[in-house]
């Protein structure tokens, strides 16, 4: 059983920290927020992630679980430490690693043996150095320690999932005694055949924004596609599926709707975008990225208001808030800037439910009706539109939707519906990239 400390207790550290106990890791998670440590120790979750609340109270019970505001305690107490904290975007696309240097610092105050220190953190490539070298200059010369590259590949919503049967392990290592460490830390997900990369650091810390950037230009791709088949007649449903069964391009990725949001890709490929310019190089699919993303929940608007004639004086319903489902996370959420340009078109008022987000949505101040349900949402509403493909937003009863509405127009921002059903029963109904209504 190795001793793990892990730094940082937010999205990834929480996953990470009990899905390490889950494989028999003896693991404290550390945050200096007494609040959230608080709420952890009394069986609270400060997100909202399926499967997540069951796996911590499990490792607590066994007792390969704690939670703690002592960092210096931990440490000390650690065969292998995690910095699993937060790497925010700065308005210029650069990640804000103040965290990341601040911890590395906090590891090399309290280190008394060898550790192996695991940047666990999103960054862009030489900071995983970076820190081995702010470390290395803060202790003894007969000091041992490693560095190692561990960039996370979870998606929220199924996070545990993707902790406990990853597609891969990327490790960057420099040294033997490292990698034997790292190998007994994911020895579980050896017993899968889980396949592990070995391979430098600047490698590892480079493959997580290679992965997010071809995802996030899969989506970007399809979407501008869309948009083309909208200007022919064709459907964007069917050109994805006849892409996606090509081995060499595969289905995933390849739905037209709002765009992608959430804290990884939007930030990933900013990060990315500002590092190749900031060493000379003009990444151009890069930033054509996020150019069309960032438009698409304008464009959603734009569809309202091709049915509506304007916003102004509308009462407009959203279903679903969180960029996506399973989620309560509203970083980079198309939601957020449709609501924004409801409002700057003078909408009445604007009426909104999610399952679990809405709390999190009161924390933008913006002037939106909270409601119970989808119904509650459209009852009164001149336009509703569908936002966060929630499953319980896939089988609306859509007479009764409609009953409730003033004007009967749907804007399904995530192409849940069929054309032809909603027209059938009467709805005047747009989607993205449906040039003609299915029969």
């Amino acid at each position: 059983m190795l001793r793990v400390c892990m730094i940082g207790t937010g999205y990834v550290g929480l996953v990470s920290g009990s899905c390490l106990a889950d494989f028999g890791n003896a693991v404290q998670c550390v945050d200096i927020n007494e609040d959230t440590i608080a709420t952890l120790n009394d069986g609270g979750i400060p997100i909202y992630e399926p499967g997540l609340k069951d796996m911590v109270a499990r490792n607590v019970r066994s007792g390969r679980l704690a939670f703690s505001t002592n960092v210096g305690d931990a440490v000390k107490a650690s065969d292998v430490v995690f910095i699993a904290v937060g790497t925010p975007a700065q308005e210029d696309g650069a990640t804000n690693l103040t965290y990341v240097f601040d911890v590395a610092e906090t590891i090399a105050e309290f280190l008394n043996g060898y550790k192996v220190v695991v940047q666990k953190s999103t960054v862009p490539v030489g900071t995983t150095r970076e820190v081995a070298r702010r470390i290395k200059a803060k202790v003894s010369a007969d000091t041992e320690f490693d560095v190692v590259s561990n960039p996370e590949f979870l998606r929220e919503g199924s996070a545990v999932e993707d902790f406990l049967r990853p597609n891969r392990v990327v490790i960057g290592v420099e040294s033997d005694r490292a990698e034997q460490i790292m190998k007994q830390v994911y020895r579980p997900l050896y017993l899968l055949e889980t396949p592990v990369v070995l391979t430098t650091l600047e490698t590892a810390e480079l493959t997580k924004h290679a992965s997010n950037a071809f995802l996030a230009t899969k989506i970007s791709f399809i979407n501008e596609i869309a948009a083309i088949c909208e200007l022919v007649g064709a459907n964007v449903d069917d050109v994805a599926k006849g892409m996606g069964l090509d081995g060499r391009i595969g289905p995933k990725f390849l739905h037209a709707g709002v765009g992608f949001g959430g804290s990884c890709l939007p930030k990933d490929i900013s990060s990315l975008n500002h590092l190749a310019t900031s060493r000379g190089y003009v990444p151009h699919i890069v930033r054509a990225i996020l150019e069309l993303n960032n438009g698409l929940p304008d464009r959603a608007v734009d569809k309202l208001t091709i049915e509506l004639g304007s916003i102004e004086g509308k009462t407009i319903g959203l279903l679903g808030l969180a960029f996506k489902p399973n989620t309560d996370d509203l970083r980079e959420a198309p939601a957020i800037r449709i609501v924004k340009r409801l409002l700057e078109e003078k909408a009445a008022a604007v009426r909104v439910f999610d399952p679990v987000a809405m709390e999190n949505f009161k924390i933008t101040g913006l002037d939106v009706v909270y409601c119970k349900n989808a119904y509650d949402v459209a009852d009164g509403c001149d336009g509703l539109m569908l936002v966060t493909e929630w499953n319980e937003f896939r089988q609306l009863d859509l007479p009764r939707l409609k009953k409730v509405m003033n004007e009967a127009v749907f804007v399904d921002c995530r192409n849940v519906y069929k054309p032809d059903r909603l027209e059938a029963y009467g709805f005047r109904y747009q989607s993205f990239g449906r040039g003609v209504a299915e029969t």
